[in-house]
């Protein structure tokens, strides 16, 4: 297949991603404002061979994308809010079960019903804690629709390879705007398969005994093998155990995982840093104003940069530090009450020059709203 431009919504370059990644089966129940990704997929999927049903609530959808991709299919679900918060126990499942799917929550305003058709991005933390207990997560996010085409596709490589859920985080902005999509043709982007593991049916299969390279070959559930699956801690076969040896090297090894290869998952991107003075720290559809405001302020000499984040978690502690490490003042620009700023004062070496610009009122934040604090710092001789 050649390449293809098309003019879309960023619901819509998600869906294309996800197709890009050989997504064959989706559950979901509509909410605002992730609808249009089920509603988009309820007719490409079949166009494809794939499968798509709406679940009775986001709990049901949730739990059928885990059995469908133990049966052997890259699974995905969208949602946002309330919804969000529905899905957080079998997203824990999922966790614990090494079971490998894509969340996706285009989050709006909340907490509770909060504002549906608004955007926000205060699920940031939610999606690293929400589900309990010691865990780690990926989660991914971007701020135009090219990239959400690609780190839709990086999701479904990293669930792959990693047998974790991966938590898409767009919102209402990024999600509802239109702009142009060049869909590359296939092989253009990696797209990582299942692995499966090579033994037979006579052979003693061990679903949890991770290989040398620490990924975890599956087997379709209901196929060759009969294995156990649950939520509670267990050994490598499978089966429950409150040994503490076995306990502390399964968790240890969710954790592990994904926290020693966070080099290998940061995604960003970055805009004018090799001089900044000041840097702006954003993401999502934030990070659109924070870019704006860059190259504008740039034209009138200031020196100003954009670290664009497109991982969220694990959180890119090394990469914000060195980034910014000969700034004058880190402004960290987003659409909550200061939920990765409180990350990046934790990992710069001085934290009072970390400031936040931020809306959290439902409307998008602006170049103006940045410059107003701007102004503020540089009074302050910062």
């Amino acid at each position: 297949m050649s390449e293809q431009i098309r003019f879309v919504q960023g619901n819509e370059a998600c869906v294309e991603g996800a197709l890009y990644a050989g997504v064959n089966f989706f559950a979901g129940y509509p909410i605002t404002p992730s609808t249009e990704i089920a509603e988009h997929l309820s007719f490409r999927l079949p166009q494809v061979g794939g499968k798509f049903i709406q679940m009775e609530d986001e709990i049901a959808s949730m739990c059928a994308i885990v059995g469908a991709s133990l049966t052997g299919h890259k699974v995905m679900t969208a949602t946002s809010g309330p919804g969000f918060s529905l899905k957080q126990e079998a997203i824990g499942y999922a966790c614990m079960a090494e079971i490998p799917c894509v969340i996706v929550n285009v989050q709006r305003g909340g907490p509770s019903t909060g504002n549906p058709t608004h955007v926000s991005q205060g699920d940031i933390n939610q999606a690293r804690w929400g589900t309990h207990g010691d865990h780690s997560i990926i989660a991914l996010t971007a701020s135009n629709h090219q990239d959400i085409f690609k780190v839709t596709v990086d999701a479904f490589n990293f669930a792959e390879t990693y047998r974790t859920p991966v938590i898409l985080m767009l919102d209402e902005a990024v999600g509802h705007m239109r702009e142009k999509l060049e869909i590359p043709a296939q092989g253009e982007i990696e797209v990582v398969s299942r692995l499966r593991t090579s033994l037979g049916k006579d052979v003693d299969y061990h679903p949890y005994l991770p290989r040398e390279d620490g990924r975890l070959p599956m087997s379709d559930f209901g196929g060759e093998h009969r294995y156990n699956v649950t939520g509670l801690y267990h050994d490598m076969w499978g089966f429950p155990s409150n040994n503490p040896a076995i306990v502390n090297d399964l968790l240890r090894h969710l954790v592990d995982k994904i926290e020693n290869n966070v080099h290998t998952i940061t995604r960003y991107k970055e805009h004018y840093l090799e001089d900044a003075r000041y840097v702006l720290i954003s993401y999502g559809s934030s990070a659109r104003s924070a870019i704006h405001l860059a190259e504008e302020r740039r034209k009138r000499g200031e020196r100003i940069g954009v670290l664009e984040l497109q991982s969220l978690w694990p959180f890119p502690c090394e990469l914000v530090r060195e980034k910014c490490e000969k700034a004058r003042a880190i402004i960290v620009v987003e659409m909550n009450m200061g939920q990765v700023m409180a990350q990046v004062k934790a990992c710069v070496n001085k934290p009072r020059r970390v400031f936040l610009a931020n809306r959290f009122d439902g409307k998008l934040i602006t170049p103006h709203d940045i410059k107003r604090l701007l102004r503020v710092i540089q009074g302050k001789g910062v």
